[in-house]
């Protein structure tokens, strides 16, 4: 699974292998994961602990676009757009 972001130990990661609707990505801190949708952004199945989810759900308003476009980007296995953590 592609990495295209990293901060604060939380790694955001897609799924080339036949990812499902709704369009979301994998964020994961440790042995913790979340699936988390891009629009609305919210966390669909899994759990981070709840000052990080809300650093995930920030980050995710923030580049809701190029996530949309990574999340067609991985249904075709494409190659990905790199994205900046928060700071």
């Amino acid at each position: 699974m592609p990495k295209v972001s990293e901060f604060y130990g939380i790694k955001i990661i897609f799924n080339y292998r036949g990812e499902h609707n709704p369009p979301h990505f994998h964020a994961t801190y440790g042995e913790m994961e979340a699936l988390v949708q891009i629009s609305p952004a919210g966390l669909l199945q899994g759990s981070l602990p709840p000052r990080l989810a809300g650093m995930v759900i920030e980050w995710t308003l923030l580049h809701q676009e190029v996530l949309l476009k990574n999340w067609t980007l991985a249904r075709e296995q494409k190659p990905l757009i790199q994205i900046e953590g928060l700071p």
